[in-house]
């Protein structure tokens, strides 16, 4: 299995940059308020930790934390709900967008319109999802062989070194259990989340079709609803 393609660091950095001007944090209030459906405490809800984790990690106020999570169960608030679409982009690459919303009438359209004007398309429910594995990803902030094989002992399917970091790849169930063990280790999470990750990669040789993937890639970053871009793009 592959690390993370230069995709997805292009997305964290940009994930640094939105923070800058807030329009991050409605996205992971989104999520929090969505994890907080399965109860309010942390300590007892492992998805809304990690969520949790993600809004600590590009300085959310607590404020907004707790609002998120109080969001779950204020009857008057708008019900969230969790919509993936799919489809192509410049080259031919497979795309799983997804997305966090309150209205899919807004939503869908703000979608399909950034992929257009981008040079892609939304695809057929199905059409592209077989083409990616929905597996739990861990980035840690360690490298080294011994940290390899504890990271494998811990329980996971893969792990790969690059950048100074350590990408874990785990089965969507054990994401959890996985977590757990490395944090009792003593080890640095830096994000910890459920991904599609791609069966087969796409390399992008064509410095043209790069330059246009990435600018999809940051039309769709863009939409404060989506909350996550997947690609097979390499």
């Amino acid at each position: 299995m592959s690390g993370h393609s230069k995709w997805s660091k292009i997305k964290r950095q940009k994930g640094a940059n939105d923070a800058k001007r807030g329009a991050v944090f409605t996205r992971i209030g989104n999520q929090i308020a969505i994890a907080a459906r399965g109860g309010a405490d942390p300590d007892m809800n492992p998805s809304l930790a990690m969520a949790i984790e993600k809004a600590r990690a590009v300085n959310m106020p607590n404020a907004n934390i707790d609002r998120a999570v109080a969001r779950a169960a204020d009857k008057n608030a708008a019900v969230l709900e969790e919509i993936t679409y799919e489809g192509y982009g410049p080259g031919g690459i497979g795309l799983i967008i997804e997305t966090a919303t309150d209205n899919r009438n807004r939503t869908f359209p703000e979608v399909r319109t950034a992929l257009i004007k981008n040079g892609g398309r939304i695809a057929d429910a199905g059409s592209v999802m077989f083409q990616f594995t929905r597996k739990g990803v861990i980035v840690v902030n360690t490298t080294g062989e011994d940290a390899l094989l504890e990271i494998l002992d811990a329980g996971a399917e893969d792990a790969i070194e690059e950048d100074g970091m350590i990408t874990v790849y785990t089965d969507q169930k054990d994401l959890m259990k996985v977590r757990a063990s490395l944090l009792e280790a003593g080890l640095k999470i830096e994000e910890a989340e459920l991904q599609y990750v791609p069966n087969t990669e796409i390399e992008i040789v064509d410095e043209e079709i790069s330059a246009k993937i990435e600018k999809v890639m940051d039309a769709l970053d863009d939409l404060d609803d989506v909350v996550n871009v997947h690609t097979n793009a390499k």
